[in-house]
């Protein structure tokens, strides 16, 4: 900071009241407001850093500001402020008066508060979480030194700094290069440590660590050892609150017990659920008895530690996380000076700071068995935590990339970071197999599926020994390998491994979760494209029924399967049903995504489709030019799109007896097509196919015959003389040969048609 300590002329700093691994905390005065305030300012990053990680990190720095910012609860923080002075970064807060759970446990001399304190903060807690999750926001590191009481007994949730947007987590929640999520070992959830998924209920199992380490002194699983304190989450049950402490009331341990359940749907709903269940305990009501979801597993023994007896049978934890350390828990000492009481809450850190192996001996192997007595001849080198902060910036970069469409550029920022997280942390990493299965994505998505199955194939292996074969992680991976083989026209293979993840996923998950019900509906597309629609459309409407209990009927996965319900019924025959499905669809889609969202236009040129099968084709050519009109003036003349409701708008021309217009339409559609595809390409080549088609009905069968011996030529030339499509294209030649008085080649085609097709002719169409 700059001599005068004053921050764009308004934040005056006066002393330094607590530091951390990212940065400071400054008691400051506001000059304009005359209030005296706290302010945080991230370190300013060093050379090493290029251009760009510091302005992803500079962007992100505002995005959480502003999510912070917007927090207006009594059990949250105030943000006043933030922005940018002389190149640091800053975040101006309330400054608050009290102590945080931690101080209070040290001034208590490690004894557990009061019962009546514990209650209350439970329920404080609980209603801030309750409000907090309602934004769409998720804590990520709740801890002690994170939740504050105040002088007049208000209980306040601070350094929500690392909180994300709901919808990030799918790509923010996973472990760091540290192997370690956020905060320290003592306060993380399961899903946190296996890097899984974590949503609002991770935050609830680190609120009944808090209240455990309140309740009775100790957190739930008191060990030196972070592998054993990991275990310890994962595998074994916590002892009930009373055998620490009898005279806690029975209520208050249920709850804890519960929040403290291995798998988020055993713990409370939400957070609004646990604070119901605290008021009914607290005032003698009723207790909340039981939890929406499944059953509650009878509690199994304790799973013996490492270095205890049979350690070695159960089931290792990642290598990576040997060379943790344990942090601290509430009330264990900490490094560097004392501060005074006013700073609780203010932990010193705007992000929390990673957790480094202490020398390169003890740093993990990353090897897949994950065993401690396994380690490659040469270790991996210690990465340091700017190289894993900038990583994961890059990592978060390509995702972005790919967010807005840009797949090569993507592409190769992935593959780069793939290959220097498995250099520093290995190949089995989760860190590096994230960036393995984004590698895989980009590829599935830019037309290389070959090469996607192989990444993704890659990416189920590793996750299956690191991480487990039921692991939402390793299942991910295997519906992907699924996904890419139906892109290659494999749709046998696809179908079995969707139906054998979805036991695993059912299994695991349960049949209402939401990867359960993406994975049926993926296996409905499947049976669909086996040619089994009634199967197809049996399922694909449960999921869809399932989906809009769970999620509602305007939900956008709720629309996704009844998209595929509709589809089935025009394979079926049922075309009446599937318009207005499809039709409902449209709508719907409409008011939830907006009239010009792809999905939407999608919606409708199915309505389209399923009006012309309906004979209803000026319906349908009235639509078809609406949307050509809506396609071109979104996308663009010659996107692909555009280009397909144009192909459609000609074959409806045509179907209505208008061929000079289809012809003209075509022939278009077939030049741009062939300019920005290529010659050869399949949508080429189909238009290519309309425009003969457009010829012959206007009684130019010699254009025609010509047009038609190209798409023959170049389908034989590149899917095969035996390929369906080849054979039609050889069987459309053989009919214009016909119309041309050429019946001895016609004959002669045909019966050569019938040889490779391996039944009789194709019939002339």
């Amino acid at each position: 900071m700059a001599d005068t300590r004053l921050i764009q002329s308004r934040y005056r700093l006066l002393d330094v009241i607590g530091r951390g691994g990212m940065g400071e905390v400054w008691r400051a005065r506001d000059e304009s407001l005359g209030r005296q305030v706290a302010v945080k300012c991230l370190k300013p990053l060093g050379p090493q850093h290029d251009q760009s990680f510091t302005r992803i990190l500079r962007e992100r720095f505002r995005r959480e500001a502003r999510v912070a910012a917007a927090l207006q609860h009594r059990g949250v923080t105030v943000v006043h402020d933030f922005g940018e002075h002389e190149g640091v970064l800053f975040l101006v807060m309330e400054l608050l008066d009290g102590s945080n759970l931690s101080q209070l446990l040290e001034g208590n001399a490690q004894h557990p508060l009061p019962v009546e304190d514990v209650v209350d903060i439970a329920e404080q807690v609980a209603d801030a979480l309750g409000y907090t999750h309602q934004q769409g926001i998720v804590h990520r590191d709740l801890k002690p030194a994170n939740i504050m009481r105040l002088a007049d007994g208000t209980v306040k949730i601070c350094d929500f700094g690392i909180a994300r947007l709901g919808h990030d987590i799918g790509f923010t929640s996973r472990l760091t290069g540290t192997g370690i999520a956020m905060g320290t070992p003592h306060y993380m959830s399961p899903e946190q440590i296996s890097g899984g998924q974590v949503d609002h209920r991770s935050d609830l199992y680190s609120l009944g660590c808090v209240l455990y380490e309140i309740a009775t002194g100790v957190p739930p699983f008191d060990l030196d050892d972070a592998w054993a304190i990991l275990v310890g989450h994962r595998d074994t049950q916590p002892q009930p609150l009373r055998t620490h402490r009898a005279e806690l009331p029975g209520f208050l341990d249920r709850v804890v017990l519960d929040l403290l359940a291995k798998t988020p749907d055993e713990r409370p709903t939400d957070a609004g659920d646990l604070r119901r269940r605290i008021v009914l305990g607290r005032t003698g009501g009723q207790p909340y008895a039981g939890l929406s979801g499944p059953d509650h597993p009878a509690p199994h023994a304790p799973v013996p530690l490492p270095g205890r007896p049979a350690a070695a049978r159960q089931p290792a934890l990642p290598s990576w996380t040997r060379s943790m350390t344990t942090g601290h828990k509430a009330g264990g000492g900490r490094p560097g000076p004392q501060l005074p009481d006013h700073t609780a809450g203010l932990t010193g850190q705007w992000t929390t700071g990673v957790v480094l192996p202490t020398s390169s001996a003890g740093h993990a192997s990353g090897h897949p068995s994950g065993h401690p007595s396994v380690r490659p001849e040469t270790p991996l080198p210690t990465p340091s935590p700017e190289s894993l902060a900038t990583l994961a910036e890059r990592h978060r970069a390509g995702i972005d990339l790919g967010r807005r469409g840009h797949w090569h550029e993507a592409g190769g920022v992935h593959r780069s970071v793939a290959a220097e997280r498995e250099q520093v942390l290995g190949p089995d990493h989760p860190d590096t197999l994230a960036s393995r299965y984004e590698v895989g994505f980009t590829l599935s998505r830019t037309g290389r599926a070959t090469d996607a199955l192989r990444e993704f194939g890659r990416v189920a292996e590793g996750r299956a020994r690191t991480l487990g074969p039921d692991h939402p992680e390793t299942l991910a991976a295997r519906q992907e390998t699924a996904y890419v083989l139906g892109q290659l026209g494999r749709h046998l293979d696809a179908h079995q491994v969707y139906a054998a993840v979805l036991v695993s996923r059912e299994r695991s998950m349960g049949p209402d979760h939401p990867d359960t019900l993406r994975c049926r509906h993926n296996l409905a597309f499947s049976l669909s494209r086996l040619g089994r629609p009634e199967d197809a459309y049996r399922m694909a409407r449960e999921v869809a029924d399932a989906r809009a209990r769970l999620l509602g009927a305007a939900h956008p996965d709720t629309l996704v399967t009844l998209y595929e319900v509709a589809y089935t019924l025009g394979q079926l025959g049922r075309w009446e049903e599937a318009l207005r499905t499809y039709e409902d669809v449209a709508r719907a889609r409409a008011v939830a995504l907006g009239a010009d969202h792809p999905d939407t236009l999608a919606a409708r040129y199915e309505v389209g489709i399923s009006l012309g099968r309906l004979g209803r084709g000026t319906e349908a050519l009235e639509l078809y030019r609406a949307l050509v009109e809506d396609r071109t003036r979104i996308n663009g003349p010659a996107d692909a799109e555009t280009l397909r409701a144009r192909h459609i708008l000609g074959v409806n021309l045509g179907r209505a007896a208008r061929w000079e217009e289809a012809l003209v339409e075509s022939l278009d559609v077939c030049a741009i097509r062939e300019r920005t595809l290529g010659p050869d390409h399949p949508d080429t080549l189909v238009s290519r196919r309309e425009v003969a088609v457009g010829m012959g009905w206007l009684g130019r069968w010699a254009d025609a015959l010509t047009v038609y011996r190209q798409v023959a030529e170049a389908r034989d030339r590149i899917l095969g003389a035996d390929h369906p499509d080849a054979l039609a294209s050889r069987n459309d030649e053989a009919h214009c040969l016909e119309r041309l008085g050429r019946g001895a080649e016609a004959a002669e085609l045909y019966r050569s048609v019938a040889a490779r097709h391996g039944q009789g002719a194709l019939p002339p169409h």
